[in-house]
C-alpha cells in the first residue's frame, strides 16, 4: 500500500488528458485524500500536446514532487515532449496505448527500465464500449481506479453527473468505458500491491480549486468593485471568474482593448474611490509600466496580479517561471517603490490577495502580486477558507476638518495622506502624472521633488517590519539556511522535512513580501547561518540577487536556480543539503587540525 501516489498523463490536445486528471482528483478529494494537479500544454492555439501531473496522498501535499509512480502515454511523441516535467524512473508503472505499435520491451525511455509496462488497447476499448475514441480518457481513469484503488464509486458518480445531460446513450457508453478499464485492470493485475492507503476518516469537506479562482474570490471578499484587464495566458481565468461573479456584489468588469487601457481604467476607478485591480502576465506587465508610474506618483491604490510565465517576450506562455521579480521591483521610470507579494500555494492565494488590497489601500500605492502558472492553474485540495481570520482595510479618507482647505499630498509624519474622491464636498484636487506640491499643484522645483520622493518612500518603512509576511521553519540556530518563494517554496518545505528526518540541522525562510526587502528579517535569519541555498525557478536567481543588494548574505549561501519548465525536486534539494553538511564538517575538521598544529 502507498500513502503517496504521483501520476502523469500525456497525449494530444483533445484526448481529454486534463479532464481525466480532474476526474481523478475530484474523486480522490471526495474520498478524503489530499492532492495537487498541475497541467501543462504546448503553446499552440489549437492542437499540440497536453499533460497533467497528479499527486494524491493521505496527508497534506506541498508540491507536485519528483519522479512518477505511474506514467500514462496516449502517444509517445507527446509524452516525451514534456521531458523533465514527467520523469520516469525504474520504479514507475508505465501504461501506454498499444496502437502506438511499440513493444513493451521497446518503450522509448532512454536509460530507464520501468518496473512494470502495460500495453493497453485504450482506443479500441473506448470505441467498442462508447462508440467513440473520445472516451479514451474514461478508459484511462477506469484503469487507474482498478490498479490503484482511487475512488471507484466516486468516479462513477462523477461520470453519471457529467454526462447526464448528454442523453442516455452517451452516459451509458461512458459508464461502459469506465468499467472496461476496471475489467482490464482486474484481468491483468499488478504483481506488487500499489494501491493507495485508505484516507483517514474525519478529514472533513475540502475545496477543490485553483489559484486564479482563489485570487478572484479573495478580491471580491476584500471589496474589489472594479476589474479592468485584457486576456493573457495564464491569468485570464481571474477576469473570467470576476465577470461571472462580481456583478452580484455591485462590481464591474471591463475587458479593455489592450493591456494599457485595462490598467488605465483601473487607475480611473481608484481615483473615483473604488477598490480596483487588474491581472496579467509578463508581456502585459511591460505594457502596464507607464500606468503603474502614474498610480505611484498620484498615490492611488490598486492591485496588479502578474501570473508569471516563461519569458522573455512571448517565451513559454503555458509554463511556470519566477523570472518577473526584477520587473516587478524595478520596471519603473524614476525613483519608485511598489510592494511586491507572492503566494506559496493555491490556499495561500486567498490571504495574499486580501493582503495586497489592504496594503494598497493603507499605503495608497499599486501592489504587485507575483503568482505563476503553476499556482494559478493547478488544482489543489484546500481546507475551507475561514474568512473571520481576515481583516479588510479601507483607505484613509479626510475628516471634515481636513476637507477645510484640503491638502491631498500633505507631508504627514507617516507619509500617508488622506485621500478623497470626486463628489466629496471640499475634496477636489488635481491628480496627475506630473510632480506636484502638497496641494497637487504642478511643480518643477527640485526641492519639492526631493521632499515628495522622500514622502513616497518613507511611508513604506513600517511595511518592512511586517514579520507576519515571512514564514520561518526549522532549527532557529541551524548553520544551514534555505530561502525560497512562490510555488517553489513547497519544494523547499518538503526538502527541509526530509532533512530533519535524517537528523540534519537546517532552517527555511519563505518571504511573502519580496519588495521592499526587509533587511532586519534576513539579517536575523542569517545570524547563525554559514551555508545555504536560495531555491528559485529563474535562470538569474533573481531573489538571491535582489536580497544581496540590501543584505550582507554569508559567503557560503549560493543559488539553486533553474529556468522554467525544469522542475526543482525535494530530493535534489535534500542532496544539496547533505553536501552542505559535509562541507561544514570538513571545514570544522580543517580548523581543528590548524589549532592542533598551532
Amino acid at each position: 500500500m502507498s500513502q503517496d501516489l504521483i501520476i502523469g498523463i500525456a497525449g494530444a490536445g483533445g484526448d481529454g488528458v486534463v479532464s481525466a486528471g480532474e476526474s481523478l482528483l475530484t474523486a480522490a478529494a471526495l474520498e478524503g485524500y489530499h492532492g495537487i494537479m498541475t497541467k501543462s500544454f504546448g503553446s499552440q492555439i489549437r492542437g499540440g500536446e497536453a499533460s497533467c501531473r497528479l499527486r494524491l496522498a493521505t496527508r497534506p501535499v506541498l508540491n507536485p514532487n519528483g519522479p512518477l509512480d505511474v506514467a500514462v502515454a496516449l502517444n509517445w511523441e507527446d509524452f516525451l515532449r514534456f521531458g523533465a516535467e514527467l520523469p520516469v524512473e525504474s520504479g514507475t508503472v508505465v501504461i501506454y496505448e498499444s496502437q502506438t505499435g511499440v513493444a513493451p520491451d521497446k518503450v522509448p525511455l532512454e536509460g530507464v527500465t520501468p518496473a512494470v509496462v502495460f500495453s493497453v488497447p485504450i482506443t479500441e476499448l473506448a470505441e467498442k464500449t462508447a462508440g467513440t475514441d473520445k472516451a479514451k480518457n474514461i478508459v484511462v481513469i477506469g484503469l487507474l481506479a482498478g490498479w490503484f484503488g482511487i475512488g471507484r464509486e466516486s468516479m462513477l458518480a462523477g461520470i453519471r453527473k457529467k454526462f447526464a445531460k448528454k442523453g442516455t446513450a452517451v452516459l451509458e457508453g461512458n459508464v461502459r468505458a469506465f468499467q472496461a478499464g476496471l475489467e482490464f485492470a482486474g484481468k491483468y493485475p499488478l504483481k506488487k500491491e500499489r494501491q493507495l492507503t485508505a484516507a483517514r476518516a474525519g478529514q472533513g469537506a475540502k475545496l477543490l480549486t485553483d489559484g486564479n479562482d482563489m485570487c478572484a474570490a479573495a478580491a471580491i471578499f476584500a471589496g474589489c468593485s472594479f476589474f479592468g484587464g485584457y486576456p493573457i495566458t495564464p491569468s485570464t481565468e481571474i477576469m473570467q471568474f470576476l465577470d461571472r461573479e462580481i456583478w452580484k456584489y455591485g462590481g464591474t468588469v471591463l475587458q479593455a482593448e489592450d493591456e494599457i487601457a485595462g490598467l488605465g481604467a483601473v487607475v480611473g476607478a481608484s481615483f473615483a474611490g473604488q477598490k480596483a485591480m487588474t491581472a496579467t502576465s509578463g508581456p502585459g506587465m511591460s505594457l502596464k509600466t507607464e500606468m503603474l508610474g502614474l498610480a505611484s506618483i498620484a498615490e492611488l491604490p490598486l492591485v496588479c496580479v502578474n501570473v508569471q510565465r516563461g519569458g522573455p517576450s512571448t517565451g513559454m506562455p503555458t509554463k511556470a517561471e519566477q523570472s518577473d521579480l526584477f520587473q516587478a521591483a524595478f520596471s519603473a521610470h524614476g525613483d519608485c517603490l511598489r510592494p511586491v507579494l507572492a503566494p506559496t500555494s493555491v490556499g495561500d492565494m486567498f490571504g495574499i490577495t486580501v493582503e495586497a488590497f489592504n496594503l494598497a489601500e493603507h499605503y495608497q500605492t499599486p501592489v504587485i502580486v507575483l503568482s505563476d502558472q503553476e499556482i494559478a492553474q493547478r488544482k489543489e485540495t484546500v481546507d475551507p477558507i475561514d474568512t473571520k481570520r481576515f481583516h479588510v482595510i479601507e483607505r484613509r479618507r479626510p475628516t471634515e476638518a481636513e476637507l477645510n482647505n484640503y491638502t491631498r499630498f500633505k507631508l504627514t509624519e507617516s507619509g500617508i495622506s488622506p485621500i478623497s474622491h470626486p463628489g466629496m464636498p471640499g475634496g477636489n484636487y488635481l491628480a496627475a502624472g506630473i510632480e506636484h506640491s502638497e496641494s497637487g499643484r504642478p511643480t518643477a522645483s527640485g526641492e519639492l521633488h526631493a521632499r515628495m520622493n522622500e514622502k513616497r518612500f518613507r511611508k513604506f518603512n513600517s511595511l518592512k517590519d511586517r514579520r507576519d509576511l515571512f514564514v520561518v521553519e526549522g532549527d532557529p540556530e541551524a548553520p544551514i539556511g534555505l530561502v525560497s518563494w512562490g510555488s517553489v517554496a513547497g519544494v523547499a518545505k518538503e526538502a527541509l522535512r526530509l532533512a530533519q528526518a535524517e537528523g540534519l540541522h537546517a532552517k527555511l525562510l519563505v518571504p511573502k513580501l519580496l519588495y521592499p526587502v526587509a533587511e532586519t528579517v534576513y539579517q536575523d535569519f542569517f545570524a547563525s547561518v554559514t551555508r545555504g541555498l536560495f531555491i528559485e525557478q529563474s535562470f538569474q536567481a533573481q531573489l538571491y540577487r535582489l536580497v544581496r543588494m540590501f543584505v550582507d548574505i554569508p559567503a557560503g549561501i549560493k543559488p539553486l536556480a533553474k529556468s522554467g519548465s525544469n522542475p526543482i525536486q525535494p530530493a535534489e534539494v535534500l542532496e544539496r543539503l547533505r553536501e552542505l553538511v559535509i562541507s561544514i564538517q570538513g571545514n570544522r575538521n580543517h580548523h581543528q587540525a590548524e589549532l592542533i598544529e598551532g
